[in-house]
């Protein structure tokens, strides 16, 4: 059947590693056609272009910036991307009749071209819900539901209830993401709502001994220290300013090395404390080559989360994945809505805290100091392959649609 996928990121490559190129594939291996809609920012100074990749048609659609750019140049690209999206889609792919439509979220500025899709082919659609957006930018103060302010907030308000409304099958993060979306929009049926994770293919990332020094080494990391590495986007639903006060109270334990990879808007934060205070237990990088991290992830020995207290929606990182791929035990210091923590926890793969104590961060850093991380990095692993592979999302979705 012929498969159209629409996202707001970038898709270099169909064979790229991630969530969504590791299920698209697994799409494309089952002998489906697969078509995807991604964005190319206006900064790279390259046009709208269809590709074939690997089997792949791969829409690659210029728009305005979205990333590393001011609010208001991100929230008028944000409010086009509709619009140019469907336009292309009529250009590239009007003599192409799709039965399947998924589409993941961010943003949810993608209610026309869905519609338009379903109606002109019929075809069914699956949302793949990875952000509830507006109320995440309202948590963490970036957008506000009263005053003039509030229109934006009405607006996209709506866009989300009709991006529901149109989605035959909402597939969610986790079981807290299922009953937040049923709690706050009794509209929606709970028969077309269900957990269909973050997944990816089981790689084993796992590193030997000769590759973790050498790895350590290449960083300038020490060797005879446990290392708590966090990998990933440094913004605002991080909340860095905490992520630095946890980072200030572990500073005299000699034993523990932080490592902190990664680059984000409030990036300058941590380089600013990394330049004044000068820890001796911590290194900063900006993002490193895919293969690179990987490797780097499975040579440390603690992955570590951080989202902001605030937030009430509850996040679902997808780093956790890469944590469980190289067997890596996971700290995550999160708000209490989401229930990340209660999987790592009840999964026996790593420990919890809330965001709102450093001191609880300090305490689980050491209770990670005493455990026996080998084990708890292999019931890691295992609980990947059993709950997070693209083959179960897979099914999971196709079971829905009798094409």
């Amino acid at each position: 059947m012929n498969i159209l996928f629409l996202t707001i990121g970038r898709m270099d490559s169909i064979e790229s590693r991630g969530i969504y190129t590791d299920l698209l594939r697994e799409f494309r291996d089952r002998g489906h056609n697969v078509y995807v809609v991604s964005q190319r920012e206006k900064r790279t100074g390259l046009h709208t272009e269809l590709i074939v990749d690997k089997g792949a048609r791969m829409l690659r659609v210029r728009i305005g910036n979205i990333t590393k750019c001011g609010r208001i140049e991100k929230g008028i690209s944000t409010l086009r991307i509709e619009g140019q999206y469907l336009k292309a889609i009529k250009k590239y792919f009007k003599d192409v009749r799709f039965d399947l439509v998924m589409y993941s979220t961010p943003p949810i500025t993608f209610v026309g071209a869905v519609e338009y899709i379903k109606k002109r082919d019929g075809a069914k659609t699956y949302l793949l819900l990875k952000d509830i957006f507006p109320q995440n930018a309202v948590d963490i103060g970036m957008m506000r539901t009263s005053g003039i302010y509030g229109l934006l907030y009405r607006y996209f308000r709506n866009k989300e209830k009709k991006l529901y409304s149109i989605s035959d099958r909402i597939g969610c993060m986790s079981q807290a993401n299922v009953d937040y979306v049923l709690m706050h929009n009794p509209e929606v049926s709970s028969d077309k709502v269900e957990v269909c994770p973050n997944s990816v293919d089981a790689v084993d990332f796992r590193v030997d001994n000769d590759t973790r020094l050498a790895m350590r080494e290449k960083y300038g990391i020490p060797t005879g220290k446990k290392v708590f590495v966090y990998g990933g986007n440094l913004g605002k639903p991080q909340d860095i300013p905490f992520l630095i006060e946890c980072l200030r109270t572990c500073k005299d334990k000699d034993d523990v090395y932080f490592l902190i990879v990664g680059d984000g808007t409030e990036y300058r934060k941590l380089e600013e404390y990394v330049n004044t205070e000068g820890q001796a237990n911590l290194t900063l990088m900006k993002r490193l080559p895919k293969e690179d991290y990987d490797r780097l992830v499975g040579a440390c020995d603690v992955g570590m989360i951080f989202l902001d207290h605030r937030f009430t929606i509850p996040n679902f990182p997808s780093r956790l994945l890469s944590y469980l791929q190289a067997s890596t035990p996971v700290l995550a210091c999160t708000d209490p809505n989401t229930d990340v923590g209660k999987v790592i926890v009840d999964g026996g793969f790593g420990w919890w805290c809330e965001s709102n104590s450093t001191e609880a961060f300090s305490e689980a850093v050491d209770r990670a100091m005493t455990a026996d991380l080998k084990a708890m990095g292999k019931k890691g692993y295992e609980y990947l392959y059993d709950n997070y592979t693209v083959a179960k999302s897979c099914d999971k979705i196709m079971k829905h649609f009798d094409i």
